[in-house]
């Protein structure tokens, strides 16, 4: 028996009993019955084994055609009363969906196996590890939560008899779009997920538990569940300083978590460690800081623009024991490619579709023509990667100094600013925003809402999500300071003025300055700006001038901006926080002075 814990052999057995697989396997965290498990995935054509020489440990998966990506509009949170889901996610009362998906998951697992992947979401047995028991009929989810997640009997022994896991259940049915649904029950610690094989949406550890679920609990439990990446950047005295981030997609997250410092800097000795890419859980330690852990064991990143050149450190994390979904298989040294890892696409190749690639007609511009899936992934052992941290698995966390916010805006926010404090951060944070590009569908330039990155993934209101962070900045005697970036200010003609990937450690170094009291910061009606002497430009093709145009604030533009905020928090409803109204009010005085 690899459990006594009757809760979970219940359960189990309840969810047996529903879905009828033909029979049940444990996963024991084991490299045998790992290895056992991609065999029989190649055998069974879920997966194709890659070049051993050229991609030791590699394999490649194609989903659906028609299950690619995240589905927003099928997820739900389930919460008895529809205000404590609040107005941004999609509400279904817990009762209406048990009996929709019940009908859905009968039968579901017939002529299938049930996998039983006990999981760990940060190190086992830490202050800030959770527990959750995923069960899959996908051997490609379990290869994935393999990699994602600790997996294992220790995690097992580790909950004895405790009743608080995750109890998540998935099932691939029929793949069918119309009942695909993913839905959280925050009130029953219960993830239900049926008729999709796609990462985010199966892989339950991942935003399910670790950002919808964990940021429901952190609320009740007095913690922080956030869609963060953590760098630290070591100077080369040896002193390191921890940065967590949150930022819109598109918005360079991966790249800034993996940045490899300028030359300039490189020479000089600092260095730039990744905790985590994606997502980080916030408590308060022992020393009155704000701690973090990146409760991931891998990455699950966008393969298409990995490069040599805009990400070295996530291209090398791919080259061994990497899961890739969606990509272009070349079948003449069988590896893969994806639009932007280089000049040569494979001649003789076959598309994410499973179809053969006529690269004759593929144009970069046209994603149709794309052979990778433009949401293509890889799925890699965060150990994997050249620059993670030595602090990675300590199961302290790593103490945060500065939380920094972003988003792609052309005109109105300035290449930084800090906010003037923990209040005015979390109003900050409140009111994140990117614009869309000609990359995107629909028109270019309309602004979008996302508050600390976390719109897709708060497990509960909205505005009862901001008013945890105000009450978080009151229990934490020493915070870290907050400030917004924007890589993303464009000239007359359109272009980026900033050169963006490594050089933002230009940016990083001022701000971790201003946490230390090292530089002065000019104060404008929405924070402190730099001073443009103290963002180092030597070795860049661009002038003190230039940094002053990037550090601007257009107080017009930023008037506008103030009338789309407002439309925002009454779309959230009567729930935002009054210090954030009052904040809001405060910026609209200063910038009409």
């Amino acid at each position: 028996m690899v459990t006594t814990n009757k809760h979970i052999l219940n359960w189990v057995d309840e969810m047996a009993a529903l879905c009828t697989p033909d029979k049940i396997v444990w996963i024991d965290g084991s490299e045998e019955q790992a290895d056992a498990l991609r065999a029989e995935a190649c055998s069974t054509g879920e997966m194709i084994k890659l070049n051993e020489k050229l991609l030791p440990g590699c394999y490649l998966h194609r989903t659906a055609v028609n299950d690619v990506a995240r589905v927003e509009g099928r997820t739900f949170i389930c919460t008895r009363k529809k205000e404590d889901a609040g107005n941004i996610n999609n509400w279904m009362d817990p009762k209406e969906c048990y009996t929709k998906l019940t009908k859905l998951y009968t039968g579901s697992m017939t002529g299938k196996t049930m996998y039983v992947i006990p999981y760990s979401m940060s190190i086992v047995g830490s202050p800030f590890a959770k527990y959750g028991i995923e069960l899959t009929d996908s051997i490609y989810v379990v290869l994935n939560m393999l990699i994602m997640t600790r997996v294992g009997n220790d995690v097992l022994d580790a909950l004895g008899d405790d009743t608080g896991f995750i109890k998540g259940l998935h099932a691939k049915a029929d793949l069918d779009e119309e009942n695909r649904y993913i839905c959280h029950f925050p009130e029953d610690n219960t993830i239900w997920s049926i008729n999709s094989g796609y990462g985010g949406n199966v892989l339950l550890g991942k935003k399910c538990f670790a950002l919808r679920i964990a940021s429901y609990l952190g609320r009740k439990e007095g913690w922080m569940a956030e869609h963060m990446l953590i760098l630290g950047i070591e100077t080369p005295e040896g002193e390191l300083k921890y940065i967590s981030a949150a930022f819109p997609s598109a918005c360079g997250k991966t790249n800034l978590a993996m940045l490899i410092p300028p030359e300039i800097y490189k020479k000089k000795g600092y260095k730039v460690w990744c905790v985590g890419d994606d997502i980080a859980w916030l408590r308060v330690g022992e020393d009155g800081r704000l701690w973090a852990v990146n409760p991931e064991n891998g990455f699950f990143g966008v393969a298409p623009g990995t490069n040599s050149k805009s990400n070295p450190n996530a291209l090398a994390t791919t080259q061994r024991d990497t899961i890739f979904t969606n990509v272009v298989h070349d079948l003449d040294n069988n590896t893969v490619w994806w639009e932007g890892l280089n000049d040569n696409p494979p001649s003789n190749a076959i598309d994410w579709r499973g179809n053969k690639w006529d690269i004759s007609m593929y144009n970069k511009n046209d994603k149709s023509t794309c052979g990778a899936h433009p949401n293509s992934r890889f799925t890699a052992k965060a150990t994997n990667c050249p620059c993670l941290s030595s602090e990675f698995n300590n199961p302290k966390g790593v103490p945060i100094s500065a939380i920094v916010f972003g988003g792609r805006r052309a005109k109105t926010a300035p290449l930084v600013y800090q906010s003037t404090s923990w209040q005015n951060g979390t109003f900050v944070g409140s009111i994140m925003a990117s614009e869309t590009t000609a990359a995107a569908s629909g028109a270019v330039g309309v602004v979008r809402r996302d508050p600390m990155a976390m719109r897709p993934f708060a497990g509960y209101d909205m505005g009862d999500y901001f008013g945890h962070w105000l009450e978080m900045g009151k229990s934490i005697p020493n915070p870290p300071k907050i400030f917004h970036v924007n890589w993303f200010r464009t000239d007359a003609d359109g272009h980026f003025i900033w050169p963006g990937f490594g050089d933002n450690m230009r940016v990083l170094l001022w701000i971790l300055a201003r946490c230390e009291g090292k530089v002065d910061a000019r104060e404008t009606a929405i924070g402190y700006v730099p001073y443009a002497k103290d963002i180092n430009i030597e070795g860049l093709d661009i002038t003190e001038d230039t940094v002053n145009e990037l550090l601007s604030v257009d107080n017009e533009a930023w008037l506008a901006d103030v009338e789309n905020i407002k439309e925002f928090y009454d779309m959230i409803g009567g729930t935002v926080p009054c210090e954030l109204r009052e904040e809001l009010s405060a910026l609209k005085a200063r910038l009409s002075k």
